[in-house]
């Protein structure tokens, strides 16, 4: 059965900021993948993924973001913010908070 995902959308001037929220798992990152993918597609290529209601990410979900990261490189940027402790342990193991950037605060992400 596959997890429900709800991904709430803000914005703050250029800079669209999704809040995940629940679990992004192997039955719902694709999900996650294609709302990720039309922003991108639609113009959006400043991100903010707002952690704070996220409780638990696995690799499916973190290979969206990878793709999401290289997606928006040539002009935009994307940032992760407000991560659990185990989630943000997660992306320093992996290395991933070396290819996108990880930050403290949603404050902290909008002054990237």
């Amino acid at each position: 059965m596959a997890s429900k995902l709800q991904i709430l959308t803000e914005r703050e001037a250029d800079i669209l900021i999704l809040v995940p929220e629940g679990r992004i798992d192997s039955s719902n990152a694709s999900d996650f993948e294609r709302e990720m993918n039309t922003h991108i597609d639609n113009g959006d290529v400043n991100l903010v993924v707002d952690f704070s209601r996220l409780s638990f990410i696995s690799s499916s979900g973190m290979r969206v973001l990878l793709i999401a990261a290289k997606r928006v490189r040539r002009g935009g940027k994307l940032v992760l913010c407000s991560m659990r402790d185990s989630i943000r342990e997660i992306f320093s193991i992996s290395g991933f908070d070396a290819i996108i950037t990880v930050v403290k605060s949603r404050q902290d992400a909008l002054s990237v």
